[in-house]
């Protein structure tokens, strides 16, 4: 096992063999050139134009744009940043805030407190707007109310279109109150309610080979990222914790709670995430980098694989003999495939994975990374069958897959079913069978991945 715990349990346990692991305000300013004098192209120096045709594709879908509008777009925006950026400088204490208008932003709109500045805004391209407040009295109006907000004003920003301070709340009242006990003039600020569970929250990927904490002490490592119907979370050992243990993320920030594990016997579990936190389908690779994940083909002896772990990061070997018994002080453990790779104390759980699939997650070994050393790495596609889940993959996302009770079109195969060698299904009124293990997913049909599937 490769579980980091507090030191008693770490010291009883590397004696058995086993690896496991402990726990600016804007103010006044200095007149600058004119802007309305001829200054150097902002579309020439950031390039715009050079943008590639992905960001341009999803300009058009998001913001309902044309081909032309979506390079327009960036053209004018460039150019207004830096007219903006130009004005503000000149405009100093009077500056209150920038914004474009129009499916192309064509439309430069500079606000200020001071009627004498419309004339230099005019010159610069920009339209002026006069209003009561600068830019620098809300922000210092604002920094105040963020010393003192709490969860039910979740939001708070200036708006310049409105020249006001916008206090978002989650309860009526808050606002008020979050005002009243700053000494913030209301006359300043525009309360809008909203709903408590849509409030703000932060938002943290599930990655294999990641950092957990059980319980706030031991430390594991994430396997591999899983739905189950609606609910995320991910594969990992057995052994790192039972139905109820607590985890929290890479981060220490509450992650979700086991759901099921069993060890010995076999060292597999899955734990269910909470609503902070969503499934990828990576693997964290060499460097940090993200190794994706397509699927979960078992590979064959003397086929290379790379695990990933919270100590040792990226480290890769061979496999050597799959259906191994290893017996632990805890028990004896079946059915897991043995490794050249190498690991340490925090790494259990961790994901192996063979090009673009899913192998299995780290259960246990001897040796360590520096002298090399044997790992054991329990398979995946047994923990996907027993728990009912399906990994989370890069393309197409086979889902859930139907219910047993849901009919299924084309025969007996179902997608988000864990196949094993020499089981036979009907698909399209043919008869197939399963060459390698692997989870089914919607585009590996039976009739369209002979490497998986022989028709009969």
């Amino acid at each position: 096992m490769l579980k980091r715990h507090a030191r008693a349990a770490c010291t009883a346990l590397a004696a058995a063999g086993l690896l496991l692991a402990g726990a600016a305000a804007a103010g006044a300013a200095t007149p600058t050139a004119d802007p309305a004098a001829p200054q150097k192209s902002a579309t020439a120096a950031l390039r715009p134009g050079d943008a590639p045709a992905e960001l341009l594709t999803a300009l058009q879908r998001d913001l309902g744009l044309t081909p032309t509008q979506a390079k327009d777009r960036l053209a004018h925006e460039a150019e207004a940043g830096a007219t903006a950026a130009r004005l503000r400088d000149r405009l100093g204490a009077a500056f209150a805030g920038a914004w474009v208008d129009g499916a192309d932003s064509a439309t430069l709109t500079v606000a200020t407190t001071r009627a004498a500045d419309a004339a230099a805004i005019r010159a610069a391209g920009a339209r002026p707007k006069l209003v009561a407040r600068s830019l620098a009295g809300l922000d210092a109006a604002k920094a105040g109310l963020d010393r003192a907000a709490t969860a039910e004003t979740p939001v708070r920003y200036v708006d310049p279109r409105t020249n006001t301070l916008v206090v978002e709340e989650t309860r009526p009242g808050a606002a008020a109150a979050l005002l009243a006990a700053t000494g913030t003039d209301p006359a300043l600020a525009t309360v809008v309610r909203t709903a408590a569970e849509k409030a703000p929250r932060p938002l943290y990927d599930l990655r294999g080979g990641d950092a957990y904490y059980m319980n706030g002490q031991g430390r594991c490592s994430v396997g591999f990222p899983i739905t189950k119907g609606t609910t995320q979370g991910f594969a990992t050992a057995g052994h790192c914790g039972r139905a109820g243990t607590t985890t929290s993320g890479f981060n220490q920030v509450a992650q979700g709670s086991f759901q099921a594990s069993v060890f010995p016997g076999n060292d597999m579990a899955w734990v269910a995430a909470n609503a902070n936190w969503t499934a990828t389908p990576y693997v964290k690779g060499s460097g940090g980098a993200n190794v994706q994940v397509t699927g979960s083909v078992l590979q064959p002896v003397g086929a290379s694989v790379c695990r990933s772990g919270s100590t040792t990061g990226w480290h890769c070997g061979t496999v050597q003999q799959h259906n191994t018994s290893v017996t632990y002080p805890e028990g004896t453990i079946s059915g897991v495939t043995r490794t050249t790779v190498c690991a340490e104390p925090g790494d259990s759980g961790g994901s192996y994975i063979s090009g673009s699939q899913a192998q299995g997650v780290t259960s246990g070994g001897s040796g360590d990374c520096t002298s090399g050393g044997t790992t054991f790495f329990q398979p995946l596609n047994p923990i996907l069958s027993a728990y009912g889940l399906t990994l989370k993959v890069t393309g197409s996302d086979p889902g859930p897959g139907p219910g047993p009770e849901d009919p299924q079109p084309g025969g007996t195969w179902k997608a988000g079913t864990v196949y094993a060698a020499g089981d036979t299904v009907t698909y399209g009124g043919a008869t197939y069978r399963c060459l390698q293990g692997h989870q089914a997913q919607t585009g590996w049909e039976p009739s369209v991945v002979p490497a998986l599937w022989q028709k009969l």
